[in-house]
């Protein structure tokens, strides 16, 4: 999409915040041209990253909320000049992860990362109390160790405390108004998949409150008005409102994948690659238990049936590694030197655990290798290209896995996200899947965002469908076709 824009004064913008286990930005969101065109502006970025507090990897979560506050204070000068206003805020971040919050709204501590190892131990106790088919038969969701209903079975008291996962936590800090919105509570393991509600019995079962969570909210609706201390803070008028979106990042970004059809497969690759189809109806079947596919809520009611499986993180850890012991070799030179080695070279299994804690990647991607009876050199170029064919390798088993169990053909695979960018990932993934790969867009998970916050104010309409053409003649995109096929990469 765009990063230019055009001002209309009085015009309706959305700001939406956008946050992931990386980074996070503030981006303004524009329709124009008659309602034909979404243009984004980038007023704020900031890093992001778990840190090690209290014995525990966590979320530096006073430092985010104040960039959230910051990136805010920046959209607010970027439209003060233009005449125009921000007519609704809303927020994405990753799943699962949440804090406790106490009947003053305090935070009671930094909330734990999903990268801590301390769920592992509840995993065990959880299944003796819910068996694992139950469990499925009911959430629909894969199993994760780190998912919220671990984690909140690792946790020593939880009386007087409600949990509000990390989207939810943001807008009740910007509100104070405690809402869960519905896709991201479909990633914790308590939501049922098919009635759309909370699994009120499994939070009896394992000694929940039934409240613990606060009451669910959709995409679209409206959670509040910002409180007059943050509106005064930030530069905002009090009238302005926080509205839900798909406040999983992968939802929001799902619904800006640019599809003309439904027979598509998506991957939504960064730090984790979220591999799968839009459905109607939940898969709940045993076959698919079996073979780990989750069933989460996407925004107007869909169901998200993918594999959640290793991503970027992997090279993006390497990178982090060679950094330290003094070689910071340019992405672009790195990704050509792999592109440059045969094809058949050794792979992994990208979505193992072993992969999940931050360590020495390099080192621990050549033992997965040698685990396998194979030799993998210590050399970036030829490390990157296993952890491309591992990934390509990854989405493409992914995919076949889908369409078996949910009975669904795929003609054309959508990358969105920041892997859309990765030439060589998007090319290596053509020639797994047998199948047509269109890249882009690379703000996908934004453009679902801005797209639920304008339907909502009435800035555009439609279904999906609709929003999904608004993306494709406006972003652009890049087309790679199976080397054995008479087309190679091309731009849409």
């Amino acid at each position: 999409m765009s990063t230019s824009h055009s001002a209309v004064p009085g015009g309706k913008v959305f700001a939406a915040v956008d946050i992931g286990a990386s980074s996070g930005r503030v981006i303004l969101g524009r329709v124009t041209g008659g309602e034909s065109r979404v243009e984004l502006e980038v007023v704020h970025r900031f890093p992001n990253g778990v840190v090690e507090i209290d014995g525990g990897l966590r979320w530096d979560f006073a430092s985010l909320f104040a960039e959230v506050l910051a990136g805010l204070r920046a959209a607010a000068a970027a439209v003060e000049t233009t005449g125009e206003r921000i007519t609704s805020i809303g927020v994405d971040t990753w799943a699962v992860d949440y804090g406790l919050v106490n009947a003053a709204g305090e935070l009671t501590a930094q909330p734990f990362s999903y990268r801590d190892d301390r769920s592992r131990a509840a995993v065990e106790p959880v299944h003796r109390k819910l068996d694992p088919a139950q469990l499925y038969g009911t959430t629909g969701l894969q199993f994760l160790q780190f998912s919220t209903l671990y984690q909140l079975a690792s946790e020593p008291d939880l009386d007087g405390l409600q949990a509000l996962l990390i989207p939810d936590l943001i807008a009740f800090l910007l509100t104070g108004v405690r809402r869960t919105e519905a896709t991201n509570a479909s990633t914790t393991g308590l939501f049922d998949a098919v009635a759309g509600e909370w699994a009120t019995e499994f939070l009896t079962t394992l000694g929940l409150r039934k409240n613990l969570f606060p009451p669910l909210i959709q995409p679209g609706e409206t959670i509040g008005a910002l409180l007059p201390g943050v509106a005064d803070h930030v530069g905002l008028s009090e009238d302005t409102t926080v509205m839900a979106v798909g406040s999983h990042d992968t939802a929001s970004a799902v619904a800006a994948v640019p599809a003309e059809e439904d027979n598509f497969a998506y991957i939504s690759s960064g730090t984790w690659s979220l591999v799968g189809l839009e459905l109607q109806h939940p898969v709940l079947t045993e076959a698919s238990r079996e073979a780990n596919f989750t069933n989460e809520r996407g925004v107007d009611g869909t169901i998200r049936y993918l594999r959640n499986i290793g991503g970027l993180w992997l090279l993006s850890e390497c990178q982090r590694t060679w950094a330290s012991e003094g070689f910071q070799p340019d992405l672009t030179a790195l990704l050509a030197a792999a592109a440059a080695l045969p094809a058949g070279g050794p792979q992994i299994n990208a979505d193992d655990p072993y992969f999940i804690v931050p360590d020495n990647m390099p080192e621990r991607i050549r033992a997965a290798v040698r685990r396998t009876g194979e030799v993998l050199p210590n050399d970036p170029a030829a490390i990157t290209r296993c952890i491309m064919d591992s990934l390509a390798a990854g989405y493409a088993r992914t995919i076949r896995d889908a369409e078996r169990l949910a009975g669904r053909s795929v003609d054309v695979v959508h990358v969105v996200g920041g892997g859309s960018q990765n030439a060589l990932l998007c090319q290596l993934t053509a020639d797994a899947t047998r199948r047509p790969v269109i890249a882009g867009p690379v703000e996908a998970t934004a453009l679902g965002n801005v797209l639920v916050q304008a339907r909502a104010a009435g800035a555009v309409a439609g279904g999906l469908t609709e929003l999904r053409r608004l993306i494709a003649a406006g972003a652009s995109l890049h087309r790679y076709e199976p080397l054995d096929l008479p087309v190679t990469a091309s731009r849409n």
